[in-house]
């Protein structure tokens, strides 16, 4: 039998969900023996698929698809500067797809490659939204018809704005309705506009509302997605410790890590933190010191399973838990990365989940069984799903600028989003 090589690697661009994802495929020369990989940096769709057809697939034809932690080294190093997001996914997507390929000859599952199931199901929380507290209330008691015993509660999207851009989510949010905003300055700028202050306030509300209302035994999330300045989003922390958050999110932009030092000191409500890290060694610090309690990786962002793994078992040695992020702008394949990964880590705490349309499930078959609020991987060897390259060419990528990226503070400041 001749030795297995790399003899193809291919990218795809497609929007089934109306937001553009990159699918790598790996072929071998073994006739039929193909991996996926999710490459998806939906704001940069193309940089992503010409780093890899321009770059990473002239490197990696002819060599042996088995030594994954060699080629993501290799990889990693070959254009001497690393680590950025395009570069990153660009390595996840083969990363992913080289994983699938090793399940699939070795006839497991991905996840019993890398230790086996640590638990039965996989525990899920779901997106909560409304432009007024009992929206949010009812959003929360629909989740738990379905089963869903973790909820994020956010009022009118991040910072109270809403948003239409469906280029994030698959469904457009109202604006918080009744909040006490400032009034702007003439001739505004384009931009999504939201009132911080009044913003700080409204969650405070929220969570007293929710926890008058809602049985006690739901688990309740908030995102501030970086959005105030950082000494407000410890007063926040302070604020919403009464509440009993699972966590709060994001209270800072990367930028600021240094404040997460003093919110620890001053707060117990527990801390996810880190989907803008496109870097592992970027939680190093923060998971050693116990910083954080969660670890909020972008799986793609920052490479792949291989890393991820690694920064997950990292973590475990100082009690810090894994929630890895699950966005709209996350491909089937990313998904199930995840839930590899979470199956398999001991140290797992909670996964995101955005719900999937026809659209998708047409185009990547397969995936997994969600029911009660649990994620259910089948025993199908590697990643377990399929790519219909015939179904995703009816859904083009937009290639657009996201809208929602571009937040201002009432006077037209602009800020992280």
């Amino acid at each position: 039998m001749s030795k297995l090589i790399i003899e193809d690697v291919e990218v795809f661009l497609t929007a089934p969900n109306n937001i553009d994802l990159v699918v790598v495929r790996i072929k071998t020369n073994k006739e039929g023996l193909t991996g996926l990989g999710c490459a998806t940096f939906t704001q940069r769709i193309y940089a992503v698929k010409h780093a890899i057809e321009d770059y990473l697939k002239p490197f990696l034809l002819g060599k042996d698809p088995a030594d994954i932690e060699d080629l993501w080294q290799t990889m990693n190093v070959s254009g001497y500067w690393r680590n950025g997001p395009v570069m990153n996914n660009a390595l996840s997507g083969i990363d992913m797809a080289l994983w699938d390929i090793k399940g699939k000859l070795a006839d497991m599952p991905v996840y019993d490659l890398l230790g086996g199931k640590s638990r039965d199901g996989i525990a899920l929380y779901c997106h909560t939204d409304g432009a007024t507290k009992e929206e949010v209330e009812e959003s929360v008691k629909s989740a738990m018809e379905e089963g869903y015993q973790y909820v994020r509660c956010q009022l009118g999207m991040y910072g109270g704005a809403g948003t239409e851009d469906t280029g994030l989510i698959t469904t457009k949010m109202k604006r918080a309705e009744g909040l006490l905003t400032k009034h702007p300055p003439e001739n505004r700028r384009d931009g999504q506009y939201f009132d911080a202050d009044a913003y700080l306030k409204s969650v405070d509300e929220l969570f007293d509302h929710l926890r008058r209302t809602i049985e006690p035994h739901m688990e309740f999330i908030h995102d501030i997605h970086e959005r105030v300045p950082a000494i407000e989003a410890i007063k926040l922390a302070k604020k919403l410790e009464k509440y009993d958050l699972f966590y709060l999110e994001d209270p800072f932009s990367p930028e600021q890590l240094e404040w997460l030092k003093m919110l620890r000191e001053q707060s117990s409500t527990p801390i996810a933190f880190g989907e803008l890290f496109s870097h592992p060694n970027d939680w190093k610090a923060l998971i050693a010191n116990q910083q954080i309690d969660f670890i909020r990786a972008h799986v793609s962002a920052i490479g792949g399973i291989t890393p991820a793994r690694k920064l997950a078992i990292f973590g475990e040695l100082f009690g810090v838990r894994t929630a890895w992020h699950g966005p709209g702008d996350l491909s089937p394949i990313g998904v199930a990365a995840n839930l590899h990964l979470d199956y398999c880590s001991n140290n797992f705490g909670i996964q995101e989940w955005t719900p999937m349309n026809e659209a998708l499930k047409e185009v990547f078959p397969g995936g997994p069984e969600i029911k009660n609020g649990y994620a259910y991987l089948s025993d199908i060897p590697g990643l377990g799903l399929d790519f219909r390259e015939d179904e995703a060419e009816k859904y083009p990528p937009h290639g657009k600028l996201p809208e929602w990226t571009l937040a201002r503070i009432v006077d037209g400041t602009s800020v992280k989003p």
